[in-house]
C-alpha cells in the first residue's frame, strides 16, 4: 500500500470484502461472484441529489498482462460483455420495484448464460429490500425485504441522510479515473475518512483491455477518492 502525489491511498491485490451492515450483506445470492457492476461512466441511472463536484485525481495506470488470463481475469471477460442491462439501469428498475427508495448497492453477478444484477434498496427510514434484476432483459422481481432489526435500520437511515452523493455520481467519479465497466457499487462506512462518521461509495470498475478491476473508495459526500485499490489478479 503507498500513495500517490494526489494523496490517495493506493492498494494493490485483492480488495477489502463489503463494510456495509448485515442487512445490505444479506443482499448476496447463490451464483458466480463477479466482484463488479456493469456499465461506463456515460450511465444515467439512480435519481440524482446535489453532490460536490469530484477532484481531480489520476489514478495510478496498470500493465496489460502479458500471459494468460487469471482465473479472475476470465470470469470477468466471459461475464462482464454478457450484461446488456448496465448498473444504473438494474438500480433504476430496483428503485421502481420499491416506492420512495435509494439505491445503496449493486452487484453483477450470475453466468455468461443468465447473468443478473444483486441490487439493494431502502427506504429513508432504513428499511432494506433486495432486487433482482436480470442483466439482459432488465427485469425486477419481487423485492425481498431484508433486516428488521431496529439497530441495522436506524444506522442505515442515517448513512442515507449524510450521503449526498449518488450512486450514478459515485461511478462516474470512479470511471474518470479509471475507464472501464461498473461491475460493482455499494454505500458503506468509509474506512479512510476524517472520522469515524464518514459514510463512502465503494465502486468496482473493469477494464476491458486486461479485465483487471480497480476499486475506489469515495466519499458520499463530497465525492473525494479516499483510496484506490487494483486487483491484477
Amino acid at each position: 500500500m503507498d500513495t500517490n502525489r494526489s494523496g490517495v491511498v493506493v492498494r494493490r491485490g485483492r480488495p477489502a470484502g463489503p463494510r456495509t451492515i448485515g442487512l445490505v450483506c444479506a443482499v448476496a445470492a447463490a451464483g458466480a461472484l463477479l466482484s463488479g457492476c456493469g456499465s461506463s461512466g456515460n450511465d444515467t441511472g439512480s435519481p440524482q441529489k446535489s453532490g460536490a463536484p469530484s477532484g481531480a485525481v489520476p489514478a495510478t495506470a496498470t500493465a496489460s498482462p502479458t500471459g494468460s488470463l487469471s482465473a479472475d481475469q476470465a470470469q470477468r471477460k466471459a461475464l462482464v460483455p454478457k450484461a446488456k442491462v448496465d448498473y444504473g439501469q438494474a438500480l433504476k428498475a430496483a428503485i421502481a420495484a420499491v416506492p420512495s427508495s435509494e439505491a445503496i448497492a449493486a452487484e453483477l453477478k450470475g453466468t455468461p448464460a443468465s447473468p443478473y444484477w444483486d441490487t439493494a434498496v431502502a427506504t429513508t427510514d432504513g428499511a432494506a429490500y433486495a432486487v433482482r434484476v436480470d442483466a439482459v432483459s432488465g427485469k425486477a422481481e419481487q423485492p425481498r425485504p431484508q433486516s428488521d432489526d431496529p439497530e441495522d435500520k436506524q444506522e442505515l437511515a442515517a448513512r442515507l441522510t449524510k450521503a449526498t452523493v449518488t450512486a450514478q455520481q459515485a461511478a462516474q467519479t470512479a470511471t474518470e479515473k479509471t475507464k472501464g465497466t461498473v461491475t460493482t457499487i455499494e454505500l458503506g462506512d468509509a474506512d479512510h475518512g476524517n472520522n469515524n462518521d464518514s459514510v463512502a461509495w465503494t465502486v468496482g470498475v473493469v477494464t476491458t483491455d486486461d479485465w483487471y478491476e480497480t476499486t475506489y473508495e469515495i466519499d458520499a459526500v463530497n465525492r473525494k477518492v479516499l483510496w484506490m485499490n487494483i486487483d491484477q489478479d
